[in-house]
């Protein structure tokens, strides 16, 4: 399952990160990888809150279709 496909407030690991090479090291910077745990906050204006390593971040839709989360 995908990140966007997934309901607010629950928690998942990530199974994989798909995309584009760019996209892909962005999100590792940010602690988004295989094994993982990753909660969904919100969903705002189309950006998708994320708790990731106890720290919050916004990323895009794009982006939230490229998280393979456990489902």
């Amino acid at each position: 399952m995908i990140l966007s496909k997934a309901k607010v407030g629950q928690t998942f690991h990530i199974i994989r990160v798909e995309g584009k090479e760019k996209v892909r090291k962005f999100l590792f910077t940010l602690g988004c990888f295989e094994g993982e745990e990753i909660t969904l906050i919100s969903i705002l204006a189309g950006n998708y809150v994320v708790n990731i390593k106890d720290s919050r971040y916004a990323i895009d839709e794009g982006m939230a279709k490229s998280i393979i989360i456990e489902g």
